[in-house]
């Protein structure tokens, strides 16, 4: 927790709660998303995700392994309380995955899709902005 300076009051108990809750959400919201990307054969996966077919499957496998690191980034700093600095960086780098699946999916026209990833990007952004408001503190 953060002291309470004159410009700044403590981040409130309710922020906390609310960042632990988003934060174990997002953390299975983006596993089990990466894993699907990671380990579903190409011709499932172009079942279940239309888009993936428009681009080389590689990139597919690589946003997924982005989604795992960014989802173990969101959680792992914080709940072991090493490097805790780390986790509103792991939801910047979500922030910028999911921005960039929005746009990909608006310029296919795919407005269903662009929703979700509009969702949990925003969340993510709420992550990023409010851990560094309401910092856990390392480990001494």
């Amino acid at each position: 927790m953060t002291t309470a300076t004159p410009l700044a009051p403590a981040p409130s108990k309710a922020l906390y709660i609310a960042l632990w809750v988003v934060t174990v959400l997002l953390t299975v919201a983006f596993l089990a998303s990466g894993f699907s990307k990671i380990s579903t054969p190409a011709a499932q996966m172009a079942n279940m995700m239309a888009w993936t077919t428009a681009v080389p499957l590689g990139l597919v496998r690589f946003i997924g392994v982005m989604e795992v690191l960014g989802a173990l980034g969101l959680i792992l700093p914080s709940v072991t309380r090493i490097r805790p600095a780390l986790t509103p960086l792991a939801a910047s780098g979500l922030v910028t995955v999911m921005l960039l699946a929005v746009i990909f999916h608006l310029t296919r026209g795919e407005i269903g899709n662009a929703a979700p990833a509009l969702v949990l990007g925003l969340l993510a952004a709420f992550v990023a902005w409010g851990r560094r408001r309401a910092p856990i503190a390392a480990r001494a």
